[in-house]
This record gives C-alpha cells, structure tokens and sequence, in this order.
C-alpha cells in the first residue's frame, strides 16, 4: 500500500504529487511507467482533453485511470456520485477493465468503487447502481442511452469529471459510435468542462478519430494527440498445405489445414483460434473435437449469442491458463488481457490490416513480448492475401475506419431517448445536435421532418397509433405512455 502522509509532498503542485505517486504505483509492481502514461498525467490534470494511440499490452488503461484516481484523491473534496464514465465496445472488455481499475483503486487507497453497466448486470444490481452509484463505471454506449432514457438522468451525472472512450477505432466506423457522439455531446451540456478522452489503436485517419469523438470545436482547441513510442515486436506465419494444388479456390472454412493447427496448440500455452462469424466459429470447434479427441475440456468457445455465465467461464479459463485453446468470433478481439494467451490463429481473410493487428495483440499482451500470430487461409486466393497483409504491415499501411455521418435513424432513437425521460426543447436539441461530427450538416428542414416523424408518423406512418410516439407539452416535446416509454428501452441499440 502507498502511504498518503508525505511530508515532502505536501507544498508541492497536485500535478507534481500525481506523477509522483504514480510512478510509486508502478514502481512497487515492478512495472515502469511509460513517457506515454506520464503525458497522459499532465495533460488530465491541466484540464485537457485527448485521444491515446498506443499498443496492445502497454498499460493505456493504467495510462488514463491513474490520472482520475489521484486528480479526486489529492483534490480532497470527495463527492459521493458518479465521476467518470468508461464507456467499451465489448462486454469482455468491460471485465477486464473493471478489475484493473479496481485493483488501482484499492492499492491507491482511494475508497472508489468500480462497477460494470450492460446487458449482463441484473435488473437489481442495475437498480441498486442508480440509489447508490458507483465512483466510476464500465459501460457500453448502449447502457449509456439507457441511463439518459431515465427521467432525472441529469442530476445523476451532476459529478462527472471525464469520460474515457476505449476502443474508440472499434466505434469510429458504426452507428454505435453515433451513439457515443449523441451521448457526449449531451453530458458536455450537462456538465460544463467535461473532459473527454478516447483510446485507439492505430488507424489510417487518426485526425478524423480526433475530431469525431470531440465534436465542438471548443472541446477540439482544447485537446492532445498522445502516441506512444513503443514498437510492438510481432511475429507473422503463414500456414501452407505440403501441395499447393490441395488447397480450393473458393471456400472460407479451411478445414483442409486443420491438421496443422493441433501442433500451434501444443507448443503454447493457450491459444485463440479466430473465425469471422459465429457458425464458422462453432464448426471449427466442433471439428477440432472430432479431429483431435484429447482437446476435449481443454478447448471452448466463445462468441456473443452465448449465456453469460458459459462466456464468463471461458474468459477466466482464459485469464488463468486452464484453457489450451479458444475459438472465438470478435467478441475476444479487442484490448483484454489474457496474459496465458502465447499464440492467435486467423482463420481465413481478417477483413482489415487494423483487426489482424487487434487480434494479433491478443498474444503476448506485453510491450516486452512478441505478438504471434498464424494466418490459416481457407482458399487459394487468401495464401495472397496474407503476402499483401504481411507487406501492408511492414510499410505501415493501416486502412482509416470512415466516420457514418448523417444517420437519421440513430437521431430519431436519441430524441426519443430524451423524450422518455425528462423531455426536450427542439431548438435547444437542434443547435447542441449540430456540433457533433455525425450531424453538422442537417439543415432545418431535415429536423423538423424528424420532428414530425417522432410526433405524428411523418407523412406516411400518420395513421398508425404506435407511431405517434411523442407529445408536445407546453412547447416540451414529451413521451407519455408509459407503454411507448417502456418499449422503446427495451428496444435501443444499433446492432
């Protein structure tokens, strides 16, 4: 444990105290702190608002939760409430993330509680969070609208000093991360001076990501680009047949390789075998069994149409290296620790330079390690495909993810959103709207087409009940039947 009484500290700057006791944090686990982690120090407790490019296995959760653990703790004004919100694309991130900030917390003495919010947080814990709320909580961009959908939501994030956005490159390119772009920009106008930071891994338009996750060009003068100098060492094989006239010319299974994966396993520790959908994922494992009978209990699946309690166990099988090997969709791709994990497998195209890299960071999750990673293809035409992605990555040619501007259906569900809860005003929606990336360009027009859309149906829906969902009261555009209200936060999400 760190001891807070310092004599030699206390006449000193709270930056200055900060990187101090952080570098004592780190120090005491053996760890050094990275130039990165200390920049991203500064800059949080000079008020600014950033986006943190580094690689897998570096600390960048450390990089940004240290800095709001100390910045509350050496402020020495503790307000009971909610005062960050740590928003990831995937709920087996949000696990990962939740222990380690944690064990931060409690190392540090801070007495902050951290707590996960989505889909597979019972209805009683999620009650329980909104009496007594949690210091900081892990949540999706989904659980978030459903937060702004409660009527009072605005004294609830009354404390909130930042919000981190994880994964940020995962959300960049997808309605999800309107979702996110909505949801700031309506808690930058419930709390003035929020701060605001993303994590992302490197993409071809990092100047976009940045401008996107910020929005206003208030939030945008006030904020920094942190890139780490770490080089990721990575390691990239190629599975070949012992005849190249053996392999199909079409097909995205690859079962005719399937011999070559069993000796990958046995010589690591574990290992993740990653297929792109569900049923090529649920096929592989099943004829991994067949294949090779003593797998049986040291091999598992993973994806997201499974029961939480089966992914749970899975992730720590993973976590404490009981499993040999996992085969997993892209519910594992993204920044979780599985330090057991020596090796990863790509079966057939991964679809982006950007997702091979993410999943080839899921091994030898440290900056002093070697990421391995085994490219299976599944037809002729992808043994070319690996050449052009080993020489992409060796030029450092990354694809950008492309912003999702003006998607109307995301705004209709916001302003629905807000009409549950406490109701809104549309020209003051209209004008903060307007300042997020996705939305700059609606025109007046546009807006009150969607006005009348969410009120009577538009001009083709008008005569259907179900879709004159929300009221105008006193000028207060308003939802009132507790039935529409009730069925729209049962519905919200983008997937």
């Amino acid at each position: 444990m760190i001891r807070w009484i310092n004599p030699k500290l206390v006449n000193n700057s709270l930056k200055l105290q900060a990187q101090k006791l952080a570098s004592l944090w780190f120090k005491n686990r053996n760890w050094k702190m990275f130039g990165f982690q200390k920049e991203c120090l500064a800059h949080f407790f000079d008020g600014k608002n950033g986006l943190l490019n580094a690689p897998t296995g570096s600390g960048k959760t450390y990089a940004l939760g240290l800095p709001f653990l100390l910045h509350d703790k050496l402020k020495g004004d503790y307000k009971k409430g909610l005062k960050v919100l740590w928003i990831t694309p995937l709920r087996a991130l949000s696990v990962d993330i939740t222990n380690a900030l944690q064990e931060a917390a409690d190392d540090l003495e801070t007495g902050w509680r951290i707590e996960r919010r989505s889909g597979d947080i019972s209805s009683a814990k999620k009650q329980s969070q909104l009496k007594n709320s949690p210091d900081c909580m892990v949540t999706t961009p989904e659980s978030l609208h459903i937060m702004l959908a409660r009527k009072g939501y605005a004294n609830y994030f009354k404390y909130l000093d930042a919000v981190v956005v994880d994964e940020w490159h995962e959300l960049l390119s997808s309605k999800r991360g309107v979702q996110v772009e909505l949801g700031l920009n309506r808690l930058k106008h419930i709390v003035p001076g929020l701060k605001i930071w993303g994590i992302s891994a490197t993409i071809g338009n990092m100047e976009d990501a940045v401008e996107v996750l910020m929005g206003d060009k208030d939030t945008l003068d006030n904020t920094v680009v942190v890139q780490s100098k770490i080089k990721k060492k990575l390691k990239i094989s190629t599975l070949l047949p012992r005849k190249m006239e053996d392999m199909p010319w079409a097909g995205h299974l690859g079962m005719k390789l399937i011999d070559k994966v069993l000796p990958i396993i046995e010589k690591n520790s574990s290992t993740i075998v990653f297929t792109n959908t569900r049923s090529q994922a649920e096929i592989w494992y099943q004829k991994l069994i067949d294949r090779f009978p003593d797998l049986a209990g040291l091999i598992a699946l993973h994806h997201g149409s499974l029961d939480r309690e089966v992914r749970e166990w899975v992730e720590h099988g993973l976590h404490n290296g009981n499993l040999k090997a996992v085969v997993s969709t892209s519910s594992l791709d993204l920044g979780v620790d599985f330090r057991p994990v020596s090796a990863v497998i790509q079966v057939g195209s991964p679809k982006g330079i950007a997702r091979f890299l993410q999943r080839a960071g899921r091994s030898g999750h440290s900056p002093y390690e070697t990421s391995k990673i085994y490219f299976l293809p599944t037809n002729s035409l992808e043994i070319i495909e690996s050449s052009a992605i080993q020489r992409a990555i060796k030029e450092g040619h990354i694809e950008s993810r492309i912003p999702v501007i003006r998607a109307f259906d995301v705004l209709i569900q916001y302003l629905v959103t807000l009409a549950v809860s406490d109701g809104f005003h549309e020209r003051e929606i209209y004008d903060q709207v307007r300042k997020t990336y996705c939305y700059k360009t609606i025109t007046r027009e546009e807006w009150e087409w969607i006005l009348r859309f969410i009120t009577i149906g538009g001009d083709s829906l008008q005569a259907y009940e179900d879709f004159n969902k929300v009221k105008i009261v006193e000028g207060i555009f308003k939802v009132v039947d507790r039935r529409i209200a009730m069925r729209h936060r049962l519905s919200m999400g983008t997937i």
